[in-house]
Formats: structure tokens, C-alpha cells, sequence
């Protein structure tokens, strides 16, 4: 049997030209049908168009085709893949000229759209003006931003025009929020993910996305220093969301309703929520008494979910650093030592003294707050003794 003709594209030939790791291999087939890769084992897994599965390695094996615009938004393409299409115009149709390099089997590097070039100069250019047919590809260009920009990538103008034009079509309207999400959830993790949101702003996308975080960030662009400290810091990227959105937002209703919008997951929200509704009392709980502290404590399901409140202080320890210019933040000091203070209560040692229903509930409240209460008398007498 005659062996395919295969080439590595994507990703992959870009990142190892960049020295970066290669994590997954996609490849394009030339000349082959369906029938011919079913026959060859290959596991058949696309759905608008012929991808398939390698029946060894799991890696993802297309056939070569071109897309033609038939309707408006990301789905209206119509593809073509036939073993008359070739690998030039399989690698024609993709985004940016960094994206559409091709490796031959014997190593030869396959450029006809000077990706390499792009890469020396580090510029993210479409390779196409069929790139402005598919508003999909404004999120892209964004995310790659966020990911290249720390290496001193940047948008070539003429691209930033076409993303520009998009938005100003209307063809950003046609995305739907999962796949808005699906590309804003992966710019989070990257290196530099306000780039993503800058990038969206500039060229007028988040005001169609998410207007209110559009609007907020015309007037005060602080929260992007916020999401590019929390990255910095290596916080997982619903702590990096809810950094931003929390600081942009006047409170958690805006965040709800921004966030619905994209439909980010549950654990996204309830944290840039949980961070707007306690931003200033947890920023003010260095005056708060005991009953207040647990209070709060019990209001963030603390005890039941500490992680979640970890992940809180994380969010405000970012909002407090760029609002005071300070890294100290020693509200979370105080907070975590409460709570291990009123955690040393336990509930079963009341019940065993007789309390019982709402006055069990009752008793270790007034003992966490009895324990938080102690423990900062200890401290401060400490404190004295040492001055």
C-alpha cells in the first residue's frame, strides 16, 4: 500500500521554531478520500469536514481542503477536501502566517506564506484577506497575542485593520457565547492575558461582547494590571477572571450579567461574585472585632470550603496591591488566623455537653467567636510584652 503523504502543520512547526515545546501534533493529508483513511484504520472524528484519528498515536489526521464564505458568522463556510486539493491551499485557509507552516516527512520546512518571516520579526499577520470572513478569528488573533506578546510579538497593522472591519460588520454579533468563552477561557491561562481583553477593546469586539467590562475599562484600565499581576503570581485562571472583574466592576450583579453574557462556568462566577460583594470588608477587616471576623467567615463558607477562601484573599491580595501600590496585605494574616482560631471549635464536642438544634448552632458561634477573640488577646499581649 502506497504511504500517505503527510505533513506536520500548525502548532506544532511553529512552537518548534520558536524553541517552545511541542504538547500535540496535528497533520494534513494530501491526495486521500475517506474511504481511504477508513480502510487505513483511521478512526473517522470530524463532523463539517473529513478528520480522523491515527489508529497507533490518537493524533489528528485532516484531509486537505478550502472553505468558501455562504453565510454570515463562523459557521457560515462551505468546505471542499478531495484529493485534488493541495497542501498550499489547505494551508491558505487558516489564520496567520505563523499558523500555516507545513514540516514535510523528511524535514523539509514548507512556507509559501512567509510565516517563518513573521516569526524572525515577530508579527502576528493573517495570511489571507479570506480572514475577514470569519469573526472567530478576531479571538484568535487576541489569544495568540496573549500568549506571543511576552516573546515581543505584535499585531501588523494591516491585520488589525481587518479585525477592526469585522467588528464593524456586525460579524461579531454572530458568535456564539461558548465559543467566545472557549477562547477567553484559554487566553486566561496564557502568559499575558490582558493582552487578550487590550487587544479585544482596541478593536472594538469587547464592547459587543462584554460592554459593561468595555465601558469600565475606556475610563480605568487598572483591572488589566490586576488579571496581568494575578498571572503573574500564577494563579489559575478563575482567580486571574475574577481579579479582573471584580476591580472593573461597580458590583456583583454587573459581574453576573457580564459573565452570563459569555457564559462562563459556575466556579468563574461565584468567585469574581463572591470578590465584588466582599471586596471592602474583607479590605477593611483590620478594624473588625471578633463577631465581625467570623461574620464574614461564615458568610464565605469558609469553614465548609477554605480553598474558596484562599482563592478569595488571592483575588483581593491583587486588587489591594494595585489600588495601595503595597504587596504587603496583611488582611489575609488575620483572616486565616481566625479562622483556625474558630475552627479548633468543634460542634461535636457541644452536642456531647448538651446543645442540641438552633441552640448547638447557637453555642459555636459564640465559641468560634470566644476563640477568635482569645486568640487576639494572646497576640496583642504579646505584642506589649515585646514593645
Amino acid at each position: 500500500m502506497v504511504a500517505l503523504e503527510t505533513y506536520l502543520v500548525g502548532g506544532a512547526v511553529r512552537d518548534a521554531l520558536l524553541g517552545l515545546p511541542v504538547h500535540e501534533r496535528d497533520w494534513v493529508v494530501v491526495g486521500a478520500t475517506p474511504e481511504e483513511m477508513k480502510a487505513r484504520g483511521f478512526l473517522p472524528v470530524g463532523k463539517d469536514f473529513p478528520v480522523f484519528l491515527h489508529p497507533k498515536t490518537r493524533e489528528e489526521y485532516a484531509l486537505a481542503r478550502t472553505e468558501r464564505k455562504s453565510g454570515p458568522g463562523y459557521h457560515g463556510f462551505t468546505f471542499y477536501a478531495a484529493p485534488d486539493v493541495t497542501l498550499e491551499q489547505d494551508l491558505r485557509r487558516r489564520d496567520l502566517t505563523i499558523n500555516a507552516m507545513a514540516r514535510a516527512p523528511d524535514g523539509t520546512l514548507i512556507d509559501p506564506y512567509e510565516g517563518q518571516r513573521d516569526l524572525k520579526a515577530r508579527v502576528l499577520r493573517h495570511v489571507s484577506p479570506a480572514f475577514s470572513e470569519d469573526p472567530l478569528r478576531v479571538l484568535r488573533v487576541a489569544r495568540f497575542a496573549s500568549r506571543f506578546s511576552p516573546l515581543g510579538f505584535r499585531i501588523a497593522k494591516e491585520t488589525q485593520r481587518l479585525m477592526v472591519a469585522l467588528v464593524e460588520a456586525g460579524e461579531i454579533h454572530a458568535l456564539v457565547p461558548e465559543r467566545v468563552w472557549r477562547e477567553m477561557e484559554r487566553a486566561l491561562g496564557e502568559a499575558a492575558p490582558h493582552v487578550f481583553f487590550e487587544v479585544l477593546l482596541e478593536c472594538g469586539a469587547l464592547a459587543v461582547l462584554m460592554p459593561a467590562l468595555a465601558n469600565a475599562l475606556e475610563y480605568d484600565r487598572r483591572a488589566l494590571d490586576a488579571l496581568r499581576l494575578a498571572a503573574e503570581r500564577g494563579h489559575k485562571p478563575s482567580i486571574r477572571y475574577a481579579a479582573l472583574l471584580e476591580f472593573a466592576l461597580d458590583d456583583e450583579t454587573h459581574v453576573r450579567t457580564e459573565s452570563k453574557r459569555v457564559k462562563a462556568p459556575n466556579t468563574f462566577v461565584d468567585l469574581a461574585t463572591l470578590a465584588a460583594r466582599h471586596r471592602d470588608s474583607i479590605h477593611q477587616v483590620m478594624a473588625s472585632n471578633p463577631e465581625r471576623l467570623l461574620s464574614l467567615l461564615e458568610a464565605v463558607d469558609a469553614f465548609r470550603r477554605p480553598q474558596r477562601l484562599d482563592d478569595l484573599l488571592a483575588v483581593l491580595r491583587t486588587d489591594a496591591t494595585i489600588r495601595a501600590k503595597a504587596d504587603d496585605y496583611p488582611q489575609e494574616k488575620r483572616l486565616l488566623a481566625a479562622l483556625t482560631a474558630a475552627r479548633q471549635i468543634k460542634g461535636q464536642t457541644l452536642a456531647e455537653q448538651g446543645f442540641s438544634g438552633p441552640g448547638l448552632g447557637e453555642a459555636l458561634h459564640r465559641a468560634r467567636r470566644d476563640a477568635i477573640g482569645a486568640l487576639e488577646s494572646s497576640e496583642n499581649d504579646q505584642q506589649q510584652q515585646a514593645e
